[in-house]
């Protein structure tokens, strides 16, 4: 059984079964490389503060194997121990035998309840940006994919019923704009993380916080974050709002490619046959030999799920805890991890599809034959002869209705016929708008 950073106090062994159930090595092994970071950090505290309670050859030998193992995890030789604690214990339990006795220093004015406060928030400080950089790849294709069709024009719907012509570069600029207020949300929530140290396990320690946020300058250097001044050492410790925060914009991300995921599922189908998705992201059946499934965008749209419940789980586990520190929040990290391990796979197979994604121009055009497309173009050919909209748009919804039920498409109608809706004013000349470049040039609004 490994070594315990407590225990002083009890007679008896933990439980077998509770020592299984409350050990948290299996995930938080993932925060080693920030426990390192923040005990590199808490050795500089130590050491300059004055308190003596380090001598130089043990400050010297604490922060050589400190690297050592940094070093170890960066590389991928660090050995975890499965049967430890939790990381903070595992990593502590190896500096004790590279670095002797003076390991048994290192935890001086030092608490768990802020050691995986730092190391979490240290953890979403570097991977968040890695997600911005993953999106910012999925934009880049959406944008490669605009310049590759730049006259294309489809369908637009609104109620999921054709509405009117849209550009397809009107759309691709929806997709790029829902993951940049994505990177914005990111950004915003990545700048709230404050690092803070010297909370101890809550009442804070004896040593000045300026210390602390002088000993930062490596930290800056390598990820580019400081450690801030502590306001409240009860607040550092209980804060878990950064990791709600997180999971919040990731959600919100989710929620935008389940859309794009399922507008693509939908516009793959025979049905629609829009798009077409090449065979290195699709599936085919165990008993129909002619399928071709979009299972990469099934599983994106499915995995929403998961990444909501990954949020509520957290809300849900924090909303009745007191102040300060509770076991509950070990909770907290597996759900965190898990939603960041979704996302990234997710950003990284909607780039490769995105990339070789193609549009069926002909299947498209057929759609286009749609009069009921250019219902709204016929309405504002009304205004433009001064018909009030009101009337126009009742004039326009009969004419479509007798063609519907009379199975009479309106290019087809004589002009007699045409000015029963509207006398003298609705001409054979209406079936010139019946053209979608016509019909996306008319929107005078869009910047183009």
């Amino acid at each position: 059984m490994a070594k315990k950073l407590w225990g002083g106090r009890f007679s008896k062994k933990t439980d077998p079964v509770f020592e299984i159930f409350s050990r948290s090595i299996h995930f938080d092994y993932k925060l080693a490389y920030c426990d390192v970071w923040g005990s590199l950090l808490h050795l500089e505290v130590l050491y300059k503060s004055g308190s003596g309670v380090l001598s130089l050859p043990e400050y010297t030998v604490l922060k050589k194997n400190l690297h050592i193992i940094l070093g170890e995890i960066g590389s991928g030789k660090f050995r975890f121990n499965k049967k430890a604690e939790d990381i903070h214990t595992n990593i502590q339990n190896e500096l004790e035998k590279k670095a002797g006795s003076a390991a048994l220093k290192l935890h001086t004015y030092r608490s768990r309840n802020d050691q995986v406060v730092f190391d979490t928030k240290l953890f979403c400080k570097i991977e968040l940006p890695k997600i911005i950089q993953l999106i910012q790849k999925v934009g880049w294709e959406i944008l490669r994919l605009k310049e590759k069709y730049p006259k294309l024009i489809f369908p637009g719907f609104t109620h999921f019923q054709h509405a009117q012509p849209v550009a397809c570069a009107n759309y691709l600029q929806a997709l790029f704009n829902f993951l940049g207020r994505d990177v914005q949300r990111i950004k915003a929530a990545a700048d709230r993380i404050t690092l803070t140290l010297g909370s101890g396990a809550l009442a804070g320690v004896a040593i000045d916080s300026s210390q602390y946020t002088q000993a930062t300058e490596k930290l800056a250097k390598e990820f580019g974050v400081r450690i801030a001044s502590l306001s409240s050492s009860i607040d550092s410790v209980s804060d878990r709002d950064f990791i709600i925060d997180v999971l919040s914009v990731l959600s919100i991300l989710q929620m935008h490619l389940s859309r794009i995921a399922e507008d693509f599922i939908i516009w793959s189908s025979p049905e629609f046959g829009f798009v077409d998705i090449a065979e290195e992201f699709c599936t085919g059946s165990s008993l129909m030999p002619q399928k071709k499934n979009p299972d990469s965008l099934e599983l994106i749209r499915g995995n929403t799920g998961k990444i909501y419940g990954n949020l509520m789980s957290v809300l849900t586990m924090m909303k009745g805890l007191p102040l300060t520190y509770n076991r509950d929040m070990q909770l907290d990290k597996e759900p965190l991890f898990n939603s960041f391990e979704i996302v990234s796979s997710e950003l990284k197979v909607l780039t490769g599809l995105i990339k070789t994604l193609k549009f069926n121009e002909t299947k498209i055009k057929e759609q286009l034959k749609d009069e009921g497309l250019y219902a709204t173009d016929i309405v504002y050919y009304l205004v433009d002869k001064k018909v009030p909209f009101k009337d126009a748009h009742t004039i326009v919804g009969r004419l479509v209705k007798y063609s519907l039920d009379n199975d009479i498409p309106i290019k087809n109608m004589a002009e007699s016929l045409l000015k029963k809706f509207s006398v003298k004013l609705i001409k054979k000349e209406i079936v010139k708008l019946f053209d979608p470049e016509k019909s996306v040039k008319s929107k005078l609004s869009i910047k183009r």
